[in-house]
């Protein structure tokens, strides 16, 4: 068995994690990100040219290198989410939820019964491809992560009546679409969308439910740790790579 218990133990004990984003649909970039040190990668199925088969690989790459493979579903679905699960990932980051039904949905379809309502199928990857003890498997599938963006006005104004709703691991918020709801699209550093993720945050430490941000800057990364923030999501593995370049090209110029 992998390792993968780091991710987990982190956040049980208030450490931060952090992760990127992956859209290279290139198995060896996840495992070499996972030796780098990174707790988890994202493998991207809302943006970019990943697919539902491509990413069991990248799973298996995370998991070789001992990173906690979560997917981003494309869409709230129970499709999408049996799926991801099914493949091996061992949390799911759902987009775009706008209120408290949006929430319930989400958990159920992440859960076996009684705790939800995910399509059972012991003949995938998950389950060792029905090798795995059934009882076994459908007490550990129901261990895994639930991660919700919150990106828009509506998620805002909702924001009471969602994380009352039990069985959220991690709320995570998405500043680009949230610029974009706000008003001012790309402006991720305005204070209108700043006061927004604090009041998000806030109202969320106080539920003891940990929270997650987007940041493709060291600055606002350090920020947000700094205010409580425990899942920050660096980046994407293509942005890190044209940074990188763009670093060794000018220091040996």
């Amino acid at each position: 068995m992998v390792n993968l218990s780091r991710f987990e133990e982190k956040l049980a004990n208030g450490e931060i994690v952090i992760g990127p984003f992956s859209k290279t649909s290139d198995a060896s970039m996840v495992e070499a990100m996972g030796y780098a040190g990174f707790d988890f990668i994202i493998i991207d199925l809302e943006h970019g040219p990943n697919s539902i088969l491509n990413a069991q690989h990248l799973v298996r790459a995370a998991e070789i290198s001992h990173t906690f493979p979560i997917i981003r579903v494309p869409e709230l679905n129970p499709s999408h989410i049996g799926k991801a699960l099914d493949i091996g990932a061992k949390g799911v980051q759902v987009p775009q939820i706008t209120n408290a039904e949006e929430a319930a949905r989400a958990i159920s379809y992440a859960k076996f019964g009684p705790q939800g309502e995910r399509g059972v199928c012991r003949f995938v990857r998950a389950a060792n491809f029905s090798d795995k003890d059934r009882f076994e498997y459908f007490e550990q599938a129901n261990k895994s992560f639930v991660i919700l963006q919150l990106e828009g006005t509506e998620a805002i104004q909702n924001l009471e009546e969602i994380i009352n709703v039990a069985g959220i691991d991690i709320a995570f918020i998405g500043p680009y679409d949230l610029s974009q709801s706000l008003g001012v699209p790309g402006q991720v550093t305005h204070e209108v969308v700043i006061e927004k993720m604090t009041e998000i945050i806030d109202k969320c430490l106080k539920k003891n439910i940990v929270v997650g941000v987007f940041t493709d800057q060291l600055e606002s990364a350090r920020y947000w740790k700094n205010v409580g923030v425990k899942y920050i999501s660096y980046s994407v593995d293509v942005g890190i790579i044209q940074e990188a370049s763009k670093t060794i090209i000018a220091a040996i110029h």
